[in-house]
């Protein structure tokens, strides 16, 4: 056999490969020859080993390295993902399949769930991939080996979205599990991601299914892939469409009801029970009225403070709670419009507060979306030694959230009582805190990738060069409130003043008299014209171009006695533009409640040259049957902070046909994306007591809760030490981008492993050790941060820092931070270490054939450190971050059907130690413990697969099989919704069905 005959045989296994391993993905895979090769990670092993020096053999190239090689065997691990694995456990986006691979499994990723309610990187319904949880625009992602430009909308668009190329064009995913800016340029600092579309003379058309057993999460999705082959080349084009039905909070009963879930020291629960409907009190989103009591005798005074709601339904005035006329007697008593009751003040009242409102049941959990894709690829030899190819992709995203918000007088504070709607009066404040469901956002994605290029050969070496040109428009719609409408209703309010045909200066509304504490308008039922005054709607676009022109030739340059020494060299260049225009109010800074944010753009040009070379240094002798060392460099200059130079080495080392070492060393770098450069003043607000460390700092340092300098620095300020941001509005918070300053993030990576596979290639493992360290971390130096560094330094008042934010004078006792001015600077550090482990086994028995594989991560260390003297923080064994992951897949096939059952499973974790390592609390006055915490969880996903009549393939199949429910947490210590976490590790939806039908043509 030659070698040539090998390595054709060896592709065309691995192709097939599933994650982590180069065992087949699918039933097909099994009718291989029973000599078949393994490949495990990038080993390539045979039973056969006859080879010729002499013989020229056939040349590939993977990702990892530009060179073409005569094998897979690789000095750093590939990851393999096969796409009939998201076939096998019902997955319909590229996102998805993706998160099943433990190198992203181990930290919590952006999803389209996670982007509703949070501001998030790429705009609502956006999915990215982090891979070793360092962040997605660290991670390079590559189509066909070319890269694929930011997709999303608003400024800090920096990241391909997962969302854009249809899962129906791919025919694998493989993923290089270690930096590699020396071989791709920046942003590969924890790897590459290079998506592999199909080619061939198939055709099919496709349509998926996923039903969940509970309503709410349907997904439907039809394609139909066309591809040909002919004597001078080949084309495939591909239409998509896919439909994400929303699910709402209140389709799931873990979502719809936030229980304080805290237990009594004896393991029983210790929430108050609402006695509406005998379960415990849903202690959500709180409206109503903030009372202040300045002399009545009859509002109950607590530490924790007395609040006014209203009888919406009826209970508490038809079961014999008293209202508060009922308990009014002096003349100075606290008296309201009927309905009216005090809550909220003790252990008894807090379940009469009814917070469990209509609008949480409709906020969006997974967003409605639906995108179209079309996808055409085709390559032409113009001679037997140049071909001509071509790539054009287009998808169009639409994605809708619904959310609810509170609005409130925060810019007045509490007003008299007798300011409010209807009949109140008494010696007391009130603060009127309103829920209304004008809250939310639609997003409108176009996306177009275009690449064509020229490849061939001049002799026994191979060119390539292409230009690729990403166009991205996405436009985004919010529901806003007016700030000037706001401030002139509070204005009113406070001043006891009407409406008179003022015009809001921005907005440009006709004045009207909003009544606030009204009921209505508590519950979120504003009149027409309080509604049109008060709420509006902007749109914004972000427009983000990158170009690249790419060239590169690979050979060998002569050989030695252990073999040929090949290289490659090669020139690009790439331009990258950014232009979001935020929508009029926000640009305005007249969404009240919102960040404002101003027009983001700029450019920069980056031109590299790099090169690469594998030198075999032994080959065929005692414990070296083949020993390669392979060196690559690259010189980057970007126009927006200058140059550098990163390089890599790798060993690969076959000790024998089942045992191999393989070894990496390299630097990589993370130029400044356009948002980090160019972010121009986005607003914000922050509370003094989150902002200052001077808030109250007198009574704190005599509880040891503030240093000796801290309080020396307070003093020196001037601040009393009984300061207590009584009179103080929030803090104005200014985001800047770093153009001019920032420089390009660095990192180190390493990696070690073994490989080893059977005499009789049934069996195969690898075992490697990771480890990146990134250094000058660009990272937003908050308002929070700049202060505190501020006032914790020994420079005190004379260090940069101090110079960043104004503190106002203690005029009418307000001492209250005004504004920080912050924004993106080279502080951070960051790392990550950890053991990839893979096992997989097949055999073929006269019964059928079996294929297990296992993909296990274990992280041991995610360290993060924001100042050089600041504490490092370890994250492993926290929320989102478990210390073990895996992903266990066993098909049995037989004949023309197959089963396959897949095991995900997440390690326990944590989050106590934000808590002083305890979860020891009290209410109301009574010890007792809060859950942060979630156990070990497995999700368990079972197909089966058959084809009729040689052109239909069904595959139907249940995920999570036993319908786990995501971990119930306390609300008040873990980010969740309801009780349930809210992390992408675990799944949502619950048990749901899938199926799909494949006609082959």
């Amino acid at each position: 056999m030659t070698e040539q005959s090998l390595l054709a045989r060896s592709i065309k296994t691995i192709l097939m490969a599933g994650v982590g391993s180069a065992f087949l993905a699918g039933a097909p895979a099994f009718a291989q020859d029973a000599n078949q090769d393994v490949d495990v990670q990038g080993v390539q092993t045979t039973d056969e080993q006859e080879s010729s020096a002499e013989e020229q053999p056939e040349r590939i190239q993977v990702t990892g390295s530009r060179i073409r090689t005569d094998a897979f065997a690789n000095e750093t691990p590939i990851d393999i993902i096969s796409a009939e694995e998201a076939t096998e456990q019902g997955l319909a986006t590229l996102g998805d399949l993706l998160r099943t691979s433990t190198v992203a499994a181990g930290s919590s990723q952006i999803t389209s769930a996670l982007t509703v309610g949070y501001v998030t990187s790429g705009g609502a319904g956006a999915e990215t991939i982090s891979m070793r949880g360092l962040g997605a625009n660290r991670t390079l992602v590559l189509l066909n080996g070319r890269r694929a430009g930011p997709a999303g909308t608003r400024g800090q668009v920096s990241a391909f979205d997962m969302n854009a190329l249809p899962i129906s064009a791919i025919e694998r995913v493989e993923v290089l599990k270690d930096g590699a800016s020396s071989l791709y340029g920046s942003d590969a600092v924890a790897g590459v991601i290079n998506i592999i579309t199909k080619k061939g003379d198939d055709k099919s058309i496709s349509v998926d299914i996923s039903q969940p057993f509970e309503s709410g999460g349907e997904r439907q999705r039809i394609n139909a892939s066309i591809g040909e082959t002919y004597d001078k080349g080949s084309y495939r084009f591909v239409l998509d469409y896919n439909a994400q039905r929303e699910l709402k909070r209140g389709d799931r009963d873990f979502y719809r009801c936030s229980q304080r879930y805290l237990f009594t020291p004896e393991g029983e629960r210790a929430d108050p029970i609402d006695p509406r409907t005998g379960d415990y009190h849903c202690n959500d989103t709180p409206y109503g009225l903030w009372l202040y009591d300045l002399g009545t005798g009859n509002i109950p005074r607590t530490p924790t403070g007395t609040y006014g709601f209203y009888d919406y339904d009826g209970f508490l005035g038809s079961n014999g709670y008293d209202s508060i006329n009922d308990t009014a007697s002096g003349p100075g008593d606290l008296r309201s419009p009927e309905g009216f009751y005090f809550v909220g003040y003790d252990k008894e009242s807090d379940p009469l507060w009814g917070k469990q409102h209509p609008f949480t049941d409709k906020e969006s959990m997974v967003p409605e979306t639906v995108t179209a894709s079309a996808f055409l690829q085709g390559d032409y030899s113009l001679t037997d030694t140049t071909t001509l190819y071509g790539e054009l992709l287009h998808s169009s995203r639409e994605t809708e959230t619904q959310g609810y918000r509170q609005f409130w007088t925060a810019d007045v504070g509490y007003i008299p009582v007798q300011a409010l709607a209807g009949n109140w009066s008494g010696n007391a404040y009130a603060m009127p805190v309103h829920l209304t469901d004008h809250y939310g956002a639609d997003v409108k994605v176009d996306y177009t990738r275009f690449v064509a290029g020229l490849e061939g050969s001049l002799g026994f070496w191979d060119w390539d060069i292409s230009y690729q040109n990403s166009y991205n428009k996405g436009t985004y719609g919010n529901k806003v409130i007016f700030r000037d409408s706001m401030l002139m209703a509070q204005n009113n309010a406070v001043t006891g003043g009407s409406c008179n045909g003022e015009v809001t200066e921005f907005s440009g509304k006709t004045c009207v008299d909003v009544p606030f504490g009204d009921a209505q308008l508590l519950y979120g039922n504003p009149s027409d014209e309080v509604r049109n005054f008060l709420f509006g709607y902007e749109q914004g676009e972000t427009i983000y171009k990158q170009q690249t022109l790419e060239g590169y030739i690979t050979g060998d340059l002569f050989t030695l006695p252990a073999g040929p020494v090949g290289a490659a060299f090669g020139a690009s260049y790439q331009r990258d533009e950014l232009d979001d225009q935020p929508g009029e109010q926000s640009a305005n800074g007249n969404s009240w409640g919102l960040s404002s944010a101003s027009r983001t753009a700029g450019s920069q040009n980056s031109r590299a040259v790099f090169g690469e070379v594998r030198v075999p240094v032994l080959a065929d002798v005692f414990l070296a049957q083949r020993v390669d060392i392979t060196g690559s460099a690259r010189w980057t200059d970007v126009s927006t902070y200058g140059s550098d130079t990163t390089f890599k080495l790798g060993l690969n080392w076959e000790i024998n046909d089942d045992w191999r070492i393989r070894a990496s060393r390299g630097t990589s770098f993370r130029s400044p994306a356009l948002f980090e450069l160019f972010l121009a003043g986005q607003t914000g607000f922050g509370g003094q007591m989150a902002v200052d460390p001077c808030y109250n700092y007198g009574a704190r340092y005599e509880e040891g809760n503030v240093s000796e300098q801290v309080y020396q620095n307070c003093q020196a300020d001037g601040i009393p030490l009984d300061y207590d941001g009584a009179g103080t509005s929030s803090a104005t918070l200014v985001t800047s981008g770093g153009a001019g300053n920032l420089e390009a993030e660095t990192s180190v990576a390493e990696s070690a492993g073994i490989v080893w596979t059977s005499p009789e290639n049934t069996f195969a493992a690898s075992v490697d050790y990771y480890d990146v360290d990134i250094s000058g971390q660009i990272a937003s130096l908050g308002g929070a941060d700049i202060v505190r560094s501020c006032y914790t330094s020994e420079n005190f008042p004379n260090d940069p820092l101090c110079e960043l934010f104004t503190r106002n004078d203690g005029t009418n006792g307000d001492w209250g931070i005004d504004t920080v001015n912050g924004g993106y600077v080279n502080i951070a550090s960051q790392g990550t270490r950890g053991v990839d482990i893979n096992l997989t086994y097949q055999d073929e028995f006269d019964f059928g054939r079996v294929r297990v594989n296992l993909e296990h991560t274990n992280q041991i260390e995610q360290r993060y450190q924001l100042f050089a003297d600041s504490e490092p923080s370890q994250w492993i064994g926290e929320i989102g971050y478990p210390k073990h992951v895996g992903l266990l897949t066993s098909t049995f096939a037989r004949d023309d059907w197959s089963l396959t059952w897949t095991m995900r499973y997440v390690d326990k974790t944590n989050d106590y130690e934000y808590f002083d390592d305890t979860n020891e609390t009290s209410y109301r006055g009574e010890d007792v413990t809060f859950v942060a915490e979630t156990p070990t969880t497995f999700y368990h996903t079972l197909s089966g697969n058959m084809t009729f009549a040689d052109a239909f393939d069904v595959t139907v199949g249940v995920a999570n099989l036993f319908d786990k429910e995501p971990p119930m947490v306390s609300p008040s210590y873990v980010r969740s919704v309801g009780n349930a976490t809210l992390y992408s590790q675990y799944d949502n939806l619950g048990r749901r069905v899938f199926a799909n039908v494949t006609y082959n043509f």
